[in-house]
């Protein structure tokens, strides 16, 4: 268990990275201002984004704003963005970062992320998930991570990142990576809950430095949403905000079933970015320093583990079990 106050980091080494930030994923241009605004009044200083989301152009003229009024300075946020699939090949990293750093109005990023092992064809910047004429994904099929990797350090020596990392990534493929970096991951994000904890992943990570930050800390409560705008099934999506054991925390301490949750994960070790565009749930989620779980609740909510049965994240992922480097259980 990890002792923490509002100012806690995760720590690679190299890199330093407040342990709760605002997910943007799902978040419209419309809602991006509101949302913004509202997390940094709360104490946010970590925003997570990606080119994918197709956010970057609004969360960047907001942050204008937030410079120009004096509100906020750049060097007191941890801004992350990622690589798209589509990105995924060495020669491609660059262009990509750039347009990520003009949407965001920014010279530099803190922390970019390969989104996903998984490369798709590059069929332009406007297509992130580029099909055929019959639906299918465009995989591409020879994605090199080890070169691709190449691609992310040449962005460190640029400049445009102080730190690289990559998400949803497994054991394997990021033991590629530290065979052969020359600059060494700073961070893994994943998807990371009470009902998937990666426990052999994140001591892995911990034991080679790499900082882990966890996506869907509190479920996916939007992933029904998406799916369903996908055209996946929603079979089998999980609610942790519901479990007993939380909710009888919650009571205890006064707080919402989300902060019990949060407060876990971070006592677990590791970053969370939860995402909510509603002003009062962004406040709620930071409000998570002021209480401490004991030995037996910490233990009795990492019982609840369900291991691959509890992961929510393969929506997308479904689509692309036949790439090489498809990262979960077939």
């Amino acid at each position: 268990m990890t002792k923490l106050d509002s100012k806690s980091v995760v720590t690679s080494g190299v890199m330093k990275m407040p342990v709760v930030g605002l997910g943007t994923l799902f978040s419209t241009p419309e809602q991006i201002d509101t949302t913004l605004n509202a997390a940094i009044d709360a104490g946010y200083r970590h925003i997570n984004t990606a080119f994918a989301y197709k956010n970057e152009s609004s969360i960047g003229v907001t942050l204008k704003k937030l410079f120009d009024s004096g509100k906020i300075t750049r060097e007191e946020l941890f801004i992350v963005t990622k690589l798209p699939g589509t990105g995924n090949r060495r020669e491609d990293v660059e262009p990509y970062l750039k347009k990520s750093l003009e949407a965001l109005q920014l010279d530099y990023v803190d922390l970019y992320l390969i989104h996903s092992p998984i490369g798709l064809q590059n069929k332009g910047f406007d297509q992130t998930l580029p099909r055929d004429e019959k639906g299918e994904l465009l995989l591409d099929m020879e994605t090199d991570l080890v070169e691709l990797w190449k691609g992310m350090e040449a962005q460190v020596d640029a400049g445009r990142t102080k730190s690289i990392g990559f998400s949803n990534f497994n054991q394997n493929q990021i033991k590629r990576i530290l065979d052969s970096c020359r600059i060494p991951p700073a961070n893994l994000q994943v998807e990371l809950h009470i009902y998937l904890q990666q426990k052999e992943l994140v001591s892995f990570c911990k034991q080679n430095r790499i900082t882990l930050c966890g996506y869907s800390p509190l479920g996916s409560p939007g992933q029904i949403k998406f799916r369903e705008k996908q055209g996946l099934s929603t079979e089998g999506i999980l609610s942790p905000l519901e479990d007993p054991v939380i909710k009888e925390i919650a009571d205890k301490y006064n707080k919402q079933p989300s902060q019990v949750l949060l407060r876990y994960m971070i006592e677990y070790g590791v970053a969370v970015i939860p995402r909510s565009t509603n002003p009062e749930r962004i406040k709620q989620n930071f409000n998570v320093f002021d209480f401490e779980l004991t030995k037996e609740e910490f233990e009795k909510i990492s019982s609840l583990d369900r291991g691959e049965d509890g992961r929510m994240s393969y929506g997308i992922f479904k689509l692309q079990t036949s790439h090489p480097e498809y990262p979960f259980p077939k």
